[in-house]
This record gives C-alpha cells, structure tokens and sequence, in this order.
C-alpha cells in the first residue's frame, strides 16, 4: 500500500484514496440529482484485489467468533457479505490513510473521544 501511494499527505482525506483504489460506488450526477452506481473499479486493481481479500478473511474470522455487537456483524445483518467485504476493505483503506498520513501506529484499543454537552 505504501508503495502504490507514495506520500499519503497528497490525499486531502481517506474517501479520495478510497475513490483512488476504486473502492466507492460510481456516481453519475446531473441537475442536482445524485445516483450512484456499483463500484467504480478505477485504480490499481491488485491492491483493491487485495483489500477485499483481506476482508473476506476479516468476515470469515468474525463469523466465527459471533461477536454481535460490532461494526461488521450489524452491517453483515444489513447486507450481502460481499457487499460487507467492499464495504471492509473502503474502512481498512481509510485507516490505512489515517496512519500513513498523521504517522501513526496502529493501535487496536484506540478509541475516539465524544463529547457531550449538558443540557
């Protein structure tokens, strides 16, 4: 991945290297009206290859452990299992972005920080 990116700083955000790999659905917009399409397939079609492979196996593991209360398993409830794994492989991608371009480490008890305003 770092390879075929080069320097991450020169995507604005992680969907222009999702739509760089082909990873987001093909839009056709006219007149204000929005349609989006199957995925795109631009990009380098290896690395895209790639990343939906390792969301298969990411599924494949998940299945196996019935953990019901994540991310993949509410939108494997959702939608077709290939569909999860494009939809796996557009989120590695973006957090792939995220760490090449702050310079971070992956760390898998990261957690967001949301803050709630006292009504």
């Amino acid at each position: 991945m770092v390879a075929s990116l080069g320097d991450a700083k020169s995507f604005k955000n992680g969907r222009e290297v999702s739509a760089w790999l082909g990873l987001v659905p093909k839009q056709n917009s006219t007149g204000g009206k929005t349609v989006l399409l199957g995925m795109s397939k631009r990009g380098d079609s290896y690395l895209r290859t790639l990343l939906i492979q390792g969301a298969r196996s990411m599924i494949y593991a998940a299945q196996r452990k019935e953990i019901s209360d994540s991310w993949l398993s509410r939108l494997l409830k959702r939608r077709n299992a290939n569909v999860a794994a494009v939809a796996l492989a557009n989120k590695n991608a973006r957090i792939i972005w995220a760490l090449l371009a702050g310079d971070r480490e992956f760390r898998s008890d990261y957690t967001t920080v949301v803050a709630y305003e006292a009504a």
